[in-house]
């Protein structure tokens, strides 16, 4: 029998990187995994590690191996053929770990484009709505009359529900309606990068000045306690996915003027494919968003200890969920 110290002395860096990677794919999630590093095994080396250690543990029972040698090679060996023919992880699954934890440090990775294009979304807001406290008539100057008057149709105190105009289908029709809206207005604000970024600038204060206005309008108006009751729960994630498409924009447009290391072409494109994911976060935020404002926001005899615990609850979870999704998992942020 050869002396197995050498062979072990040897091969035992591959041994414990292989375990190491074990671990960590058997604990859960691939989001739970760290990023590739030195002296980590990436998924990629796994098929080639897993032979080498198959032909290692071959060679120490041909040899003569003691047990002690033996059987952890042959347990790493059993482990790794799990993993290497275990099926395929559900697709549900992937799209809730990209939900609970992906999307939220993707937010975290470009919170330099995420903040900015928040200034720029609020700044515009709180200006024009302090504006129109101090001169209602601006309004008038900024906004076309029909629209003003539209406006305050929808949050008339006497109807029956708050915001638009409801046909024979109802909710269900709402619910249509605030989804094409909402996501048409969100994929604007991150296709308007493209240029620049000097779109997804203009959408983004536009919108500021807009919603500001609006709100400014009528709550000087006496409409704005009705407005306020039914913007304010679903305000959470729609008002927050159109900062962060609009930081995606940002993001795509900067990877231009910006790009760093990278040649312009490179940096377009990993900019892209990260805004691509951010577009799929956003396009759940504003779906969740559109289901609350057709269902719950509109009601007009939903109590007020009801309506404004559940919506300071869905705030704090929203930026929760943005803040700390992900962390603890992994994650590098």
């Amino acid at each position: 029998m050869r002396r197995q110290e050498p062979f072990v002395a040897h091969h035992a860096g591959d041994w414990a990187q292989l375990a190491d990677w074990l671990d960590r794919r058997e604990s859960d999630a691939p989001l739970k995994r760290p990023p590739p590093e030195a002296g980590v095994l990436a998924d990629a080396d796994f098929p080639a590690r897993y032979r080498r250690v198959c032909q290692h543990l071959a060679l120490a029972k041909q040899r003569g191996y003691s047990p002690a040698v033996v059987e952890p090679l042959q347990g790493l060996v059993e482990r790794g053929h799990r993993q290497l023919y275990r099926p395929p992880r559900p697709r549900w699954r992937a799209a809730w770990d990209f939900v609970l934890a992906g999307f939220p440090r993707l937010v975290r990775k470009h919170a330099g484009c995420m903040a900015l294009s928040a200034a720029l979304f609020l700044v515009p807001l709180v200006g024009v709505f302090t504006l129109l406290q101090f001169r209602p008539d601006a309004a008038w100057l900024l906004f076309d009359a029909s629209m003003l008057a539209n406006a305050e149709a929808m949050y008339d105190p006497a109807a029956e529900h708050f915001g638009r105009e409801r046909g024979a289908d109802g909710d269900f029709a709402m619910f249509g309606y605030y989804v094409m809206n909402n996501i048409s207005i969100g994929f604007r604000t991150f296709a308007s990068g493209l240029p620049a970024g000097l779109g997804a600038l203009y959408v983004i204060v536009f919108n500021g000045l807009t919603i500001g206005g609006i709100a400014g309008h009528l709550h000087v108006s006496g409409y704005g306690d009705t407005f306020w009751r039914f913007v304010v729960t679903h305000g959470a994630p729609e008002l927050t996915a159109i900062v962060i498409a609009g930081g995606a924009g940002l993001r795509i447009g900067l990877s231009l003027i910006a790009p760093g290391r990278l040649r312009r072409r490179d940096a377009l494109i990993a900019s892209g494919r990260d805004g691509a994911k951010l577009c799929l976060g956003v396009f759940a935020m504003l779906l969740l968003a559109a289901f609350i404002e057709a269902f719950w926001s509109s009601k007009a005899d939903l109590p007020d200890l009801v309506r404004f615990p559940m919506a300071a609850a869905l705030w704090i979870a929203t930026f929760w969920w943005l803040a700390m999704g992900g962390r603890g998992r992994g994650d590098a942020d």
